[in-house]
């Protein structure tokens, strides 16, 4: 059986940067493609970032019960799909997903075996200052953002781990030694006859 990754952190925390870095890094680590009725970004793309759906087409897969969870966050949804983590784990892939503190609050309820990393800022202030310099938000769209990380903050105590982006080099050095440690621990190692090697 393979792992569950969840990295969660509030926008502007540098999920997406950390984890393109990670996925280089780290052998036998399978990235999951999250579903999102968000605009496309210019630098993003389709089937690698996210799968970019309409609404009704998200409320489709939603309805069939697609999705391992789903959320409206920030006035968009995104979704998980089952069918991809279930099949990844049951063939002993590792798997990271990148997804909103929402998000990862919901896979909390269904993989209790997940290993849950929240990623925040250095401060509250910093983020504010990330949010505006990247300038891929309505001005709506990024006072939205910092007001749901006031509350993605407050939800740190539910992670197994916290890393603070104050530097993207030891952030992803942080991060890759959570993923080695993991692998490591005893009862990766049990066989179904109890017995570990």
């Amino acid at each position: 059986m393979g792992i569950f990754y969840v990295i969660s952190g509030p926008s502007g925390a540098g999920k997406t940067t950390i984890l393109k870095r990670i996925l280089e890094s780290v052998e036998n680590l399978t990235f999951s493609v999250s579903y999102t009725t968000r605009p496309k970004r210019p630098n993003e793309v389709e089937g690698v970032d996210y799968f970019f759906v309409s609404e009704d087409e998200f409320k489709a897969l939603a309805k069939k019960g697609e999705f391992v969870e789903w959320a409206l966050v920030h006035g968009y949804y995104y979704g998980t799909s089952k069918k991809f983590i279930e099949e990844k784990l049951s063939n002993g892939f590792d798997i990271v997903l990148d997804i909103d503190v929402q998000g990862a609050l919901n896979i909390m309820q269904k993989y209790n075996n997940a290993v849950f990393v929240f990623l925040a800022p250095p401060s509250f202030e910093s983020l504010k200052e990330r949010l505006r310099k990247r300038k891929t938000e309505s001005e709506k769209d990024f006072l939205k953002r910092v007001e749901d990380a006031k509350w993605e903050l407050s939800k740190i105590p539910l992670f197994d781990y916290l890393v603070i982006n104050d530097s993207v080099e030891v952030a992803v050095k942080n991060i890759e030694s959570i993923i080695r440690a993991e692998r490591l621990k005893i009862e990766r190692f049990k066989t179904d006859g109890g017995e570990y090697i």
